[in-house]
Protein backbone atom coordinates (compact mmCIF):
# COMPACT_ATOMS: atom_id res chain seq x y z
CA UNK A 1 0.00 0.00 0.00
CA UNK A 2 2.46 2.32 0.84
CA UNK A 3 4.69 1.91 -2.84
CA UNK A 4 1.07 2.69 -4.67
CA UNK A 5 0.45 5.65 -2.14
CA UNK A 6 3.89 6.64 -3.26
CA UNK A 7 2.86 6.23 -6.42
CA UNK A 8 -0.65 7.56 -6.67
CA UNK A 9 1.46 10.96 -4.80
CA UNK A 10 3.37 11.74 -7.35
CA UNK A 11 0.99 10.87 -10.53
CA UNK A 12 -1.19 13.85 -9.20
CA UNK A 13 1.70 15.91 -8.64
CA UNK A 14 2.58 15.88 -12.10
CA UNK A 15 -1.37 16.49 -12.82
CA UNK A 16 -0.92 19.38 -11.20
CA UNK A 17 2.08 21.24 -13.09
CA UNK A 18 0.48 20.24 -15.80
CA UNK A 19 -2.84 21.32 -15.05
CA UNK A 20 -0.84 24.68 -14.17
CA UNK A 21 0.92 25.34 -17.32
CA UNK A 22 -2.48 24.77 -18.94
CA UNK A 23 -3.98 27.37 -16.53
CA UNK A 24 -1.08 29.99 -17.05
CA UNK A 25 -1.34 29.88 -20.72
CA UNK A 26 -5.34 30.60 -20.41
CA UNK A 27 -4.78 33.54 -18.54
CA UNK A 28 -1.95 34.83 -20.08
CA UNK A 29 -3.73 34.43 -23.90
CA UNK A 30 -6.83 36.19 -22.10
CA UNK A 31 -4.80 38.94 -20.60
CA UNK A 32 -3.08 39.53 -24.53
CA UNK A 33 -7.01 39.41 -25.52
CA UNK A 34 -8.11 41.60 -23.03
CA UNK A 35 -5.66 44.23 -23.44
CA UNK A 36 -6.70 43.96 -26.94
CA UNK A 37 -10.02 44.95 -26.66
CA UNK A 38 -9.86 47.23 -23.43
CA UNK A 39 -7.13 49.02 -25.36
CA UNK A 40 -6.91 52.01 -27.49
CA UNK A 41 -8.87 51.57 -30.99
CA UNK A 42 -8.87 52.37 -34.28
CA UNK A 43 -11.59 54.07 -35.03
CA UNK A 44 -13.53 55.76 -32.19
CA UNK A 45 -17.35 56.89 -31.91
CA UNK A 46 -17.53 60.49 -32.45
CA UNK A 47 -21.14 61.07 -33.40
CA UNK A 48 -24.28 60.16 -34.22
CA UNK A 49 -26.67 61.70 -36.31
CA UNK A 50 -30.43 60.61 -36.19
CA UNK A 51 -32.48 59.59 -39.27
CA UNK A 52 -36.08 59.95 -38.55
CA UNK A 53 -38.80 57.73 -40.20
CA UNK A 54 -36.49 56.16 -42.12
CA UNK A 55 -37.72 52.46 -42.16
CA UNK A 56 -35.56 48.87 -43.77
CA UNK A 57 -32.58 48.32 -44.53
CA UNK A 58 -29.65 51.56 -45.55
CA UNK A 59 -27.36 50.79 -48.55
CA UNK A 60 -24.95 52.38 -50.31
CA UNK A 61 -23.84 56.45 -49.68
CA UNK A 62 -21.57 58.99 -51.55
CA UNK A 63 -20.64 62.16 -50.32
CA UNK A 64 -20.64 66.13 -51.16
CA UNK A 65 -17.22 67.35 -49.58
CA UNK A 66 -17.35 70.95 -50.14
CA UNK A 67 -21.08 71.39 -48.93
CA UNK A 68 -20.63 68.33 -46.31
CA UNK A 69 -23.70 66.78 -47.09
CA UNK A 70 -23.94 62.57 -46.66
CA UNK A 71 -26.06 61.04 -48.96
CA UNK A 72 -27.88 57.97 -47.77
CA UNK A 73 -29.99 55.10 -49.75
CA UNK A 74 -32.92 53.85 -47.79
CA UNK A 75 -32.91 50.76 -49.59
CA UNK A 76 -36.30 49.46 -47.88
CA UNK A 77 -37.57 53.11 -47.70
CA UNK A 78 -37.68 54.02 -51.38
CA UNK A 79 -36.04 57.30 -50.81
CA UNK A 80 -31.97 59.02 -50.62
CA UNK A 81 -31.80 60.40 -47.43
CA UNK A 82 -29.62 63.97 -47.01
CA UNK A 83 -27.55 64.61 -43.93
CA UNK A 84 -26.03 67.89 -43.28
CA UNK A 85 -22.92 66.94 -41.83
CA UNK A 86 -21.49 70.33 -40.46
CA UNK A 87 -24.65 70.82 -38.19
CA UNK A 88 -24.96 67.07 -37.82
CA UNK A 89 -28.61 66.79 -38.40
CA UNK A 90 -30.69 64.94 -41.25
CA UNK A 91 -32.33 67.81 -43.75
CA UNK A 92 -34.05 66.25 -46.27
CA UNK A 93 -35.63 63.10 -48.35
CA UNK A 94 -35.67 62.35 -51.52
CA UNK A 95 -38.57 60.57 -52.70
CA UNK A 96 -39.81 57.87 -55.58
CA UNK A 97 -37.09 55.38 -55.73
CA UNK A 98 -38.04 51.75 -56.05
CA UNK A 99 -35.20 49.54 -54.41
CA UNK A 100 -32.71 52.79 -53.83
CA UNK A 101 -29.09 51.54 -53.72
CA UNK A 102 -26.37 53.53 -55.79
CA UNK A 103 -25.32 57.23 -54.88
CA UNK A 104 -22.36 59.17 -56.50
CA UNK A 105 -22.20 63.21 -56.18
CA UNK A 106 -19.54 64.53 -59.03
CA UNK A 107 -18.60 68.06 -57.58
CA UNK A 108 -17.04 69.40 -60.76
CA UNK A 109 -20.40 69.09 -62.42
CA UNK A 110 -23.08 69.77 -59.29
CA UNK A 111 -24.57 66.54 -60.61
CA UNK A 112 -26.12 63.73 -58.17
CA UNK A 113 -26.44 60.46 -59.93
CA UNK A 114 -29.13 58.24 -57.82
CA UNK A 115 -29.70 54.71 -59.20
CA UNK A 116 -33.03 52.56 -58.04
CA UNK A 117 -32.69 48.40 -58.93
CA UNK A 118 -36.19 47.84 -59.39
CA UNK A 119 -37.14 50.07 -61.83
CA UNK A 120 -34.12 50.18 -63.62
CA UNK A 121 -33.06 54.19 -63.35
CA UNK A 122 -30.00 56.41 -63.07
CA UNK A 123 -31.72 59.64 -62.26
CA UNK A 124 -29.89 62.73 -62.13
CA UNK A 125 -30.56 65.80 -59.68
CA UNK A 126 -28.56 68.77 -59.72
CA UNK A 127 -26.45 68.96 -56.78
CA UNK A 128 -26.90 72.36 -55.28
CA UNK A 129 -30.47 72.14 -55.32
CA UNK A 130 -31.33 68.40 -55.88
CA UNK A 131 -33.83 69.83 -58.70
CA UNK A 132 -34.62 66.50 -60.66
CA UNK A 133 -33.05 67.16 -64.32
CA UNK A 134 -32.58 63.86 -66.08
CA UNK A 135 -33.87 60.22 -65.73
CA UNK A 136 -32.06 57.55 -67.79
CA UNK A 137 -33.74 54.41 -67.88
CA UNK A 138 -31.45 51.13 -68.20
CA UNK A 139 -32.79 47.66 -67.12
CA UNK A 140 -33.44 46.65 -63.23
CA UNK A 141 -30.01 46.27 -61.25
CA UNK A 142 -28.57 49.68 -61.25
CA UNK A 143 -26.60 49.47 -57.95
CA UNK A 144 -22.90 50.57 -57.80
CA UNK A 145 -22.12 53.86 -59.81
CA UNK A 146 -18.57 55.29 -60.10
CA UNK A 147 -17.36 58.16 -62.17
CA UNK A 148 -13.87 58.90 -64.12
CA UNK A 149 -13.19 62.32 -64.17
CA UNK A 150 -11.09 62.30 -67.43
CA UNK A 151 -13.29 61.54 -69.31
CA UNK A 152 -16.10 62.68 -67.78
CA UNK A 153 -18.40 59.35 -67.62
CA UNK A 154 -20.00 57.28 -65.18
CA UNK A 155 -20.09 53.71 -65.09
CA UNK A 156 -22.97 51.73 -63.35
CA UNK A 157 -23.25 48.12 -63.07
CA UNK A 158 -26.88 46.57 -63.74
CA UNK A 159 -28.59 43.29 -64.97
CA UNK A 160 -28.37 39.92 -64.37
CA UNK A 161 -31.02 37.70 -62.81
CA UNK A 162 -32.60 40.96 -61.56
CA UNK A 163 -32.92 41.78 -65.38
CA UNK A 164 -34.11 37.82 -65.84
CA UNK A 165 -30.58 37.49 -68.11
CA UNK A 166 -27.75 35.13 -67.63
CA UNK A 167 -25.01 37.95 -68.05
CA UNK A 168 -24.59 41.29 -66.47
CA UNK A 169 -23.89 44.94 -68.20
CA UNK A 170 -21.61 48.10 -67.19
CA UNK A 171 -23.26 50.78 -68.57
CA UNK A 172 -21.16 53.99 -69.67
CA UNK A 173 -22.73 57.39 -69.16
CA UNK A 174 -21.56 60.69 -70.46
CA UNK A 175 -22.32 62.84 -67.29
CA UNK A 176 -21.94 65.49 -69.43
CA UNK A 177 -24.67 65.43 -71.44
CA UNK A 178 -26.66 62.35 -69.28
CA UNK A 179 -26.49 59.92 -72.25
CA UNK A 180 -26.15 56.19 -71.97
CA UNK A 181 -23.69 55.68 -75.20
CA UNK A 182 -23.01 52.31 -74.62
CA UNK A 183 -22.28 48.61 -71.93
CA UNK A 184 -19.72 46.61 -71.39
CA UNK A 185 -20.83 42.46 -70.50
CA UNK A 186 -20.21 40.86 -67.72
CA UNK A 187 -20.59 37.45 -66.49
CA UNK A 188 -23.50 38.24 -63.57
CA UNK A 189 -24.78 41.45 -62.09
CA UNK A 190 -21.70 43.58 -61.11
CA UNK A 191 -21.85 43.69 -57.13
CA UNK A 192 -18.82 46.41 -57.31
CA UNK A 193 -16.98 48.40 -59.81
CA UNK A 194 -13.60 49.93 -58.93
CA UNK A 195 -11.27 52.20 -61.49
CA UNK A 196 -7.74 53.03 -61.59
CA UNK A 197 -6.40 56.55 -60.88
CA UNK A 198 -5.80 56.81 -64.86
CA UNK A 199 -8.96 55.67 -65.89
CA UNK A 200 -8.21 53.02 -68.49
CA UNK A 201 -8.52 50.12 -66.04
CA UNK A 202 -12.01 48.61 -64.29
CA UNK A 203 -12.07 45.99 -61.83
CA UNK A 204 -15.94 44.85 -62.05
CA UNK A 205 -16.75 42.21 -59.61
CA UNK A 206 -19.46 39.20 -59.65
CA UNK A 207 -20.71 37.91 -56.52
CA UNK A 208 -22.75 35.54 -57.86
CA UNK A 209 -19.93 33.90 -60.00
CA UNK A 210 -17.28 34.50 -57.73
CA UNK A 211 -15.33 36.20 -60.46
CA UNK A 212 -13.41 39.78 -61.34
CA UNK A 213 -13.39 41.24 -64.34
CA UNK A 214 -10.69 43.50 -65.28
CA UNK A 215 -11.78 45.99 -68.66
CA UNK A 216 -9.84 47.89 -70.57
CA UNK A 217 -11.85 50.93 -70.63
CA UNK A 218 -10.42 52.56 -73.96
CA UNK A 219 -11.58 49.40 -76.22
CA UNK A 220 -14.62 48.71 -73.75
CA UNK A 221 -13.75 45.04 -73.36
CA UNK A 222 -12.63 42.47 -70.92
CA UNK A 223 -9.17 41.22 -70.52
CA UNK A 224 -8.75 39.13 -68.00
CA UNK A 225 -11.30 37.63 -65.58
CA UNK A 226 -10.15 36.26 -62.43
CA UNK A 227 -11.74 33.50 -59.98
CA UNK A 228 -12.36 34.63 -56.26
CA UNK A 229 -11.94 31.29 -54.06
CA UNK A 230 -14.51 32.11 -51.49
CA UNK A 231 -17.88 32.54 -52.29
CA UNK A 232 -20.19 35.57 -52.59
CA UNK A 233 -17.94 38.13 -53.17
CA UNK A 234 -18.92 41.57 -52.26
CA UNK A 235 -17.70 44.92 -51.85
CA UNK A 236 -13.80 45.71 -52.45
CA UNK A 237 -11.17 47.93 -52.51
CA UNK A 238 -8.02 49.19 -54.25
CA UNK A 239 -4.58 50.01 -53.02
CA UNK A 240 -3.06 51.26 -56.77
CA UNK A 241 0.45 52.02 -55.37
CA UNK A 242 1.31 48.25 -53.76
CA UNK A 243 -1.72 46.35 -56.62
CA UNK A 244 -3.66 45.23 -53.87
CA UNK A 245 -7.01 44.45 -54.09
CA UNK A 246 -9.01 44.00 -50.93
CA UNK A 247 -11.83 42.10 -51.27
CA UNK A 248 -14.64 41.32 -48.50
CA UNK A 249 -16.16 37.50 -48.82
CA UNK A 250 -19.56 36.10 -46.93
CA UNK A 251 -18.52 32.39 -47.02
CA UNK A 252 -16.22 32.16 -45.18
CA UNK A 253 -16.56 35.98 -43.63
CA UNK A 254 -13.17 36.92 -44.74
CA UNK A 255 -11.07 40.28 -46.16
CA UNK A 256 -8.77 38.40 -49.21
CA UNK A 257 -6.18 40.13 -50.23
CA UNK A 258 -5.76 39.87 -54.10
CA UNK A 259 -2.56 40.97 -56.60
CA UNK A 260 -4.05 43.12 -59.04
CA UNK A 261 -1.99 42.68 -62.01
CA UNK A 262 -2.15 38.36 -61.82
CA UNK A 263 -5.48 37.79 -59.94
CA UNK A 264 -3.09 35.67 -57.16
CA UNK A 265 -4.25 35.86 -53.82
CA UNK A 266 -2.05 36.62 -51.44
CA UNK A 267 -3.52 36.42 -47.98
CA UNK A 268 -6.78 35.73 -45.95
CA UNK A 269 -8.19 36.91 -43.13
CA UNK A 270 -11.48 36.81 -40.83
CA UNK A 271 -13.96 39.81 -41.20
CA UNK A 272 -17.23 40.67 -40.17
CA UNK A 273 -19.99 38.10 -40.91
CA UNK A 274 -22.77 39.98 -43.06
CA UNK A 275 -19.97 41.99 -44.46
CA UNK A 276 -21.05 45.14 -46.82
CA UNK A 277 -18.66 47.91 -46.71
CA UNK A 278 -15.01 47.78 -47.80
CA UNK A 279 -12.46 50.60 -47.86
CA UNK A 280 -8.92 51.51 -48.29
CA UNK A 281 -7.46 54.36 -45.94
CA UNK A 282 -4.27 55.14 -48.37
CA UNK A 283 -2.77 57.39 -45.69
CA UNK A 284 -2.65 54.91 -42.80
CA UNK A 285 -2.26 52.19 -45.03
CA UNK A 286 -5.43 50.41 -43.20
CA UNK A 287 -8.43 48.68 -44.46
CA UNK A 288 -11.92 48.80 -43.17
CA UNK A 289 -14.65 46.37 -43.43
CA UNK A 290 -17.83 46.62 -41.95
CA UNK A 291 -20.66 43.99 -41.42
CA UNK A 292 -23.88 43.17 -39.82
CA UNK A 293 -26.88 43.08 -41.46
CA UNK A 294 -29.56 41.51 -40.65
CA UNK A 295 -27.57 40.67 -37.83
CA UNK A 296 -28.02 41.53 -33.72
CA UNK A 297 -24.48 42.90 -33.85
CA UNK A 298 -22.32 44.83 -36.06
CA UNK A 299 -18.74 45.50 -36.15
CA UNK A 300 -16.07 47.27 -38.34
CA UNK A 301 -12.77 45.43 -38.39
CA UNK A 302 -9.30 47.35 -38.85
CA UNK A 303 -6.32 45.73 -40.76
CA UNK A 304 -3.25 47.23 -40.98
CA UNK A 305 -1.00 46.98 -44.31
CA UNK A 306 2.43 45.67 -43.09
CA UNK A 307 3.88 45.77 -46.73
CA UNK A 308 1.95 44.32 -49.86
CA UNK A 309 2.05 40.90 -48.38
CA UNK A 310 1.33 41.12 -44.59
CA UNK A 311 -1.53 42.35 -42.80
CA UNK A 312 -2.50 42.87 -38.89
CA UNK A 313 -5.91 43.13 -38.09
CA UNK A 314 -5.14 45.66 -35.42
CA UNK A 315 -9.13 46.64 -34.40
CA UNK A 316 -12.85 45.01 -34.65
CA UNK A 317 -14.82 47.67 -33.14
CA UNK A 318 -18.86 47.22 -32.39
CA UNK A 319 -21.24 49.47 -34.41
CA UNK A 320 -25.10 48.49 -34.10
CA UNK A 321 -26.99 45.21 -35.10
CA UNK A 322 -28.20 45.60 -39.19
CA UNK A 323 -25.21 47.95 -39.68
CA UNK A 324 -23.50 46.22 -42.62
CA UNK A 325 -22.86 49.40 -45.03
CA UNK A 326 -20.42 52.24 -44.52
CA UNK A 327 -18.43 54.67 -46.33
CA UNK A 328 -15.16 56.13 -45.80
CA UNK A 329 -14.01 60.06 -47.11
CA UNK A 330 -10.44 60.79 -46.76
CA UNK A 331 -11.05 64.05 -47.34
CA UNK A 332 -13.19 64.59 -44.22
CA UNK A 333 -11.17 62.26 -42.42
CA UNK A 334 -14.08 60.22 -41.24
CA UNK A 335 -15.75 56.70 -41.69
CA UNK A 336 -19.77 56.41 -41.31
CA UNK A 337 -21.64 53.41 -40.77
CA UNK A 338 -25.37 53.55 -41.78
CA UNK A 339 -26.90 51.50 -39.10
CA UNK A 340 -30.91 50.98 -40.00
CA UNK A 341 -34.00 51.03 -37.63
CA UNK A 342 -34.89 48.71 -34.93
CA UNK A 343 -37.60 48.05 -32.29
CA UNK A 344 -35.60 50.32 -29.56
CA UNK A 345 -33.41 53.20 -32.17
CA UNK A 346 -34.38 55.23 -34.99
CA UNK A 347 -32.10 54.41 -37.91
CA UNK A 348 -28.89 56.65 -37.73
CA UNK A 349 -25.26 57.40 -39.64
CA UNK A 350 -22.75 56.59 -36.94
CA UNK A 351 -19.86 58.99 -37.55
CA UNK A 352 -16.34 57.25 -36.70
CA UNK A 353 -13.09 59.41 -35.87
CA UNK A 354 -9.98 57.86 -36.83
CA UNK A 355 -7.30 57.35 -34.01
CA UNK A 356 -3.53 57.37 -35.26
Amino acid sequence: MGLRARRLGETMKRISKICLVAASFLVANSGIAFSQEGGKQPLRLAQTIPLPNVKGRLDHMDVDVRGKRLFVAGLENGTFEVVDLQAGKWVHSIPGFKKPQGALFVSELNKLFLASGDDGMLRVFRGDTLELLDSIHLEPGPNRVVYEPKSKLVYVGYGGKDAGKDYGEVGIIDAQQDKHVGDIKVVAHPSEILLDKSGTTLFVFSSVAKRVHVIGANKREVVSTWTITNDHPGDAAFDEATSRLFIGTHTPPEMIVMDSKSGKEVAHLPTAEKMDGVYFDAARKRVYVSGGRDLAAGFVYVYQQKDAGHYETIGKIPSRGGAGTSFWSPDLDRYYVAAPATEKEQAAILVYALED
